[in-house]
């Protein structure tokens, strides 16, 4: 059985697990996080939602403002993973 993990460390490793970057025993644990929590499963599909978008796109595409504001959102998003803190 593993070890319960909460939505922090789930949040986190979301982006991990979409690239397939995650072992065995995190995989597990964010997996039954994602069975029971709707709020972190409404994150995953969000950041599938996100990299379909984007890869979808050329950075061409993306008006240099709004490729500045994703940067800068991506960037905070980053920081606040760093701090340890709800996104």
């Amino acid at each position: 059985m593993t070890t319960p993990i909460g939505c922090q460390d789930a949040v986190a490793q979301l982006w991990d697990f979409l690239d397939q970057g995650l072992d065995g025993v995190d995989r597990e644990q964010l997996e039954a996080h994602l069975a029971f929590c709707r709020r972190c499963c409404g994150e995953l599909e969000f950041a599938r939602e996100l990299r379909r978008l984007l890869a979808s796109r050329t950075e061409s595409h993306l008006p240099p403002d709004v490729h500045e504001r994703l940067d800068a959102l991506i960037d905070g998003f980053a920081e606040s993973q760093g701090r340890g803190t709800e996104p």
